[in-house]
């Protein structure tokens, strides 16, 4: 199986604003003047709102106003970037860009209610996080080479999570199956807490996941890692191989 695709495919998160936004001297110097808002395009638990918490918290502490996260999902992270890009430019309004709103979605629709390069100007990158390739600890597969036996002795018998059609997880999946050879069967939901306890039921059968949001059940043993993207380990769990190896 070619490395290639799976190696490169990683989330990349960071915080943007208004492109139109632009404070005056006066008001730039007393930035911020009244609370920030953090709109997350994407559902509470996530990779995505983890990160923006995490961060919206030390900006509280350091500018000694108060961060609100504000959750907007939906359609692939759709509604959110557009209450961002249509809220007022005074640069008090803050947005989680991640894969799937910047750089996915623009590909997949023709038109969209937002122009990533028009609308948003970057902030700051916060952090690249690969995916992880998680099964149900129900199959009896403990490597992605296991894995892709199991399936092609089941063609479309496996069934795979994801937080909905055109997400990362949905295309991370579909590239790893057209590469590997293997039938899978997409289950989209809606929240990434939703296909979480499914994952852990064993509704479904494998998912890749943000590193953030699915190590807490991994560590608990309801979850079971065989795989992580990118071109080298994780330093968060080296002991993983990479899909490639």
């Amino acid at each position: 199986m070619r490395s290639v695709g799976i190696a490169g495919l990683s989330l990349a998160a960071l915080i943007v604003t208004n492109a139109a936004a632009q404070p005056t001297k006066t008001a730039a110097a007393a930035y911020p003047d009244k609370p920030i808002r953090l709109i997350v395009p994407f559902t509470p638990a996530g990779t995505a709102d983890i990160f923006a918490r995490a961060v919206g918290q030390k900006l509280g502490e350091r500018w000694n106003q108060q961060v609100v996260i504000d959750n907007r999902a939906g359609s692939a992270g759709i509604i959110g970037s557009e209450i961002a890009a249509k809220a007022p430019p005074d640069g008090h309004t803050l947005m989680m860009g991640i894969t799937a709103n910047i750089a996915i979605n623009p590909a997949l629709y023709a038109k969209l209610p937002y122009d990533p390069s028009r609308d948003f100007a970057p902030v700051t990158l916060i952090a690249k996080a690969p995916y992880l390739m998680v099964v149900t600890p129900a199959l009896p597969v403990r490597s992605v080479q296991e894995f892709i036996v199991f399936a092609k002795s089941r063609p479309g018998q496996v069934n795979y999570a994801s937080t909905g059609s055109g997400s990362a997880g949905h295309l991370t999946a579909e590239l790893f199956a057209s590469m590997a050879g293997v039938k899978l069967v997409h289950i989209p939901y809606k929240t990434s807490a939703a296909h979480m306890v499914d994952m852990i039921s064993g509704q479904v059968q494998v998912m890749f996941s943000g590193i953030v949001s699915a190590q807490p059940p991994i560590q608990s043993g309801k979850l079971r890692a065989i795989g992580i993207t990118g071109a080298q380990r994780s330093p968060l769990m080296p002991q993983l191989p990479t899909v490639s190896e």
